[in-house]
């Protein structure tokens, strides 16, 4: 069974709940669909579409803003589990800038690495090896927190996380 973004009567993503869930609230008129997908549930009396997109009809007030929190998991799913130096499985996290020569553990300073990659490097800089990032580190924007966790991800959900090139692809769970 799928899962459908929920998004605040401003278009803010507030979370992704169950297909089911999404449903009981557009059915209870707590929610209308934004987006669906080609197939249609059916009931003895109703055919409704598959909802993959749901905003909410009243606000609901937020009491505070979500970061992304960095850990390993999360620094693997915004690389899409590719090593940033060959491209091939990443399994590890590397500090560009090792933490031994003053790096810091934050979100432009870590990227995947495959293990073979993170042993080469080691504690040397990229200029010392001659290596080159193709795209700098960023912290993913906050919505990313709300799809954290789940496995499928629908494209359609891209545009209303604010999700581009890397992150709008469907890329395993953390």
């Amino acid at each position: 069974m799928g899962a459908a973004l929920v998004l605040n009567a401003t278009y803010e993503p507030l979370c992704v709940v169950p297909l089911r869930r999404a449903v009981v609230l557009v059915l209870a008129e707590k929610a209308v669909i934004v987006e669906a997908c080609d197939d249609v549930m059916h009931s003895e009396r109703l055919s409704l579409p598959v909802p993959t997109v749901v905003r909410l009809s009243r606000f609901v007030r937020v009491p505070y803003r979500r970061e992304v929190p960095l850990t390993r998991r999360a620094v693997l799913e915004r690389d899409a589990h590719a090593c940033v130096y060959c491209g091939h499985r990443a399994d590890t996290i590397d500090h560009v800038r090792p933490r031994s020569r003053g790096g810091s553990h934050v979100w432009t300073n870590v990227v995947s690495a495959c293990a073979r990659c993170n042993h080469r490097k080691g504690d040397r800089l990229l200029s010392e090896l001659g290596w080159h990032l193709a795209v700098s580190p960023v912290q993913p924007p906050a919505t990313v927190a709300v799809v954290m966790g789940w496995a499928v991800r629908e494209p359609s959900w891209a545009r209303y996380l604010g999700l581009t090139g890397a992150h709008a692809a469907v890329a395993p769970a953390v």
